[in-house]
């Protein structure tokens, strides 16, 4: 082999390693940016998922929450009336008050603690105190009767002011982390008969409701007080939640949030909420831990689809390399001669190759800038447009061309809005927002437009409609419906010929009917369908989008739109709409 062949192959590997290089490049950049987006999107959608539990959870809680507590606000305030129970709060008469509110409470102390499930429907008292003038606990001269706390426990009951209006707390029976359990208490106050001012409180304690284990692995708990009450956590693992908790309500004035912790060395979604806001109680706030192994699994499995793709990518990036590698070298080991000719023929292959990769480029370019950006030449067309006929110094004949210009390019905005609208619909992302909507007046808006256009035939226009006829619709959209009909009733006239618009009501809905003479419509044609051109040469003929535009857009709100005849030189289109309710007539 001689040097020349040499060179040239190597010439040409090296082209091949480039290339497969490159392409590698390029599959591994678009496998990595999947996962990233991958795993970014099952993290976002894991988390308001989970939120979105979280809130529902809670809701119904507090239903429950709510219900008790109203059953309790009226114990409460049917023992505040007792005159016996005020005679002794106003005498500070404590070995009387507390026996007289054992009478009535006796059904609330006694009796078992009810299950989880019937804890909302029965009412189970712990404990009950009674706060002085001060906000101070009254000590109970018989602590057994009234549920026994420790010292330490029955002074969070204390609060700095007496309440004037009912005031939820958690406090709890032993303040040791991790240790002891949550009370819930209600301080409902208690209203002087004579003066109206509160000369005191009730304070009643039960155990707090739980959250329903809905969610596989859940657990739920509250924070109170600086500690963390949640039973179903390793000791370790809830001082370090607490620690985690503590720094997030510190550095926070939210009163829910969440955050990632690990439990057991799994990652986990941690909930918060406060249950007792505006309070004269310490802050209290509702905790629920959910674990994120199914969106793991899930992102495990999409890893391996992701990484499957990138590797079939790879395997065909480096078949289609190395064929388009092979198909490269051909012309290259032709030109490696050394003749002058040859030395010539290679310069004009290169130079005709250059050429060829300019003009793609340059096509490339072209078509990128016209699909994203095909508006903007549009409409600096049409200013330049407007700012021509604004002169004065041009022939007539000018300004009939530039007129006719300006013309042309309103049509092809509509063209371009027109696709734009077809293709939110075909996405989806069309959303109506109905609104009462005069059909009539539209009607009668259009017809006024269309007489005054400047290539619009001599036809006669026919009205029957009432002056006030209402559709629940979007406006800008069901004027959009009327002036393609309108539109396409003038385009396929004749001369001479004719255009009737009637509406009317019909069982909750409202129908309106175009009929036009000219030429008819084939049997079988297809007219709604997208970008349709009739098989018939007819130079009217438009983009084929706005029959099909409009029955669309009739769906979207509820009606559609038909052909209800086309024959003997009248052709009639009908759409509904849905009617108003009681507002349709004529006024």
């Amino acid at each position: 082999m001689s040097p020349m062949e040499q060179s040239r192959d190597k010439g040409v590997a090296r082209f091949r390693a480039r290339l497969f290089t490159a392409m590698m490049v390029i599959v591994a950049t678009l496998t990595g940016l999947g996962l990233y987006l991958a795993q970014r999107k099952v993290t976002a959608d894991a988390e308001r998922n989970l939120q979105a539990t979280f809130q529902a959870e809670l809701s119904s809680l507090h239903k429950l929450e709510e219900l008790r507590h109203a059953a309790l606000t009226d114990r409460c305030n049917a023992l505040a009336a007792k005159p016996r129970i005020h005679a002794a709060i106003e005498d500070n008469a404590i070995d009387l008050l507390y026996p007289s509110a054992k009478d009535e409470l006796r059904d609330l102390m006694e009796g078992e603690e009810p299950p989880p499930e019937q804890a909302a429907q029965s009412l189970h008292a712990k404990f009950y105190r009674f706060l002085d003038t001060k906000g101070e606990v009254m000590k109970p001269p018989n602590p057994h009767d009234v549920g026994e706390l420790d010292a330490r426990t029955e002074a969070q009951l204390a609060l700095s002011k007496l309440p004037t209006t009912q005031q939820i707390g958690y406090i709890q029976e032993n303040t040791e982390a991790g240790a002891g359990s949550i009370d819930e208490v209600i301080a409902v106050p208690i209203f002087s008969t004579d003066t109206g001012e509160v000369i005191s409180a009730l304070v009643i304690g039960f155990k707090p409701l739980e959250l329903e284990d809905k969610h596989a692995g859940m657990k739920s708990g509250i924070w109170a007080n600086g500690h963390l009450y949640l039973p179903a956590l390793p000791g370790s693992t809830q001082a370090s939640l607490n620690e985690k908790l503590a720094g997030a309500l510190e550095n926070s004035d939210q009163g829910e949030n969440y955050f990632r912790v690990d439990v057991g060395d799994a990652p986990h979604l941690s909930f918060y909420k406060r249950l007792n806001p505006a309070s004269l109680f310490p802050p209290a706030y509702e905790i629920c831990v959910y674990p994120l192994s199914y969106s793991l699994a899930q992102l495990h499995r999409l890893r391996w689809q992701i990484g499957g793709a990138g590797a079939l990518l790879l395997l065909g990036g480096f078949v289609a390399s190395h064929l388009v590698a092979l198909r490269l070298s051909v012309p290259v080991k032709k030109l490696a001669l050394d003749s002058e000719e040859n030395r010539a023929q290679r310069k004009r292959a290169e130079a005709a190759l250059a050429s060829t990769a300019e003009e793609l480029k340059r096509s490339t370019r072209y078509s990128a800038d016209a699909s994203h950006q095909l508006k903007s030449p549009v409409t600096v067309f049409r200013l330049g447009l407007e700012s021509l006929l604004a002169r004065e110094d041009f022939k007539p004949e000018v300004y009939e061309e530039l007129s006719a210009l300006l013309h042309q390019t309103h049509r092809l905005t509509g063209v371009i809005d027109d696709l734009l609208l077809l293709s939110r619909m075909d996405a989806g992302h069309l959303q109506i927002a109905s609104t009462s909507v005069n059909l009539s007046e539209l009607i009668d808006q259009w017809l006024d437009d269309l007489g005054a256009l400047p290539d619009s035939p001599d036809v006669k226009i026919e009205k029957e409609f009432p002056r006030r006829l209402f559709v629940a619709g979007e406006k800008r959209y069901t004027s959009l419906i009327v002036q393609n009909l309108l539109e396409n009733a003038r385009k396929y006239n004749r001369p001479g010929g004719r255009i009737r618009v009637s509406a009317h009501s019909n069982a909750g809905d409202v129908v309106l009917t175009i009929g036009n003479t000219g030429r008819t419509i084939s049997a079988g044609e297809n007219i709604f369908e997208r970008f349709h051109h009739s098989s018939t040469p007819s130079p009217a003929s438009g983009h084929g989008m706005g029959l099909n535009l409009a029955r669309e857009l009739a769906r979207l709100h509820g009606g559609d739109l038909r052909l209800v005849s086309s024959e003997n030189d009248w052709t009639e289109f009908e759409v509904r709409f849905s009617a108003v309710d009681g507002v349709n007539g004529v006024a």
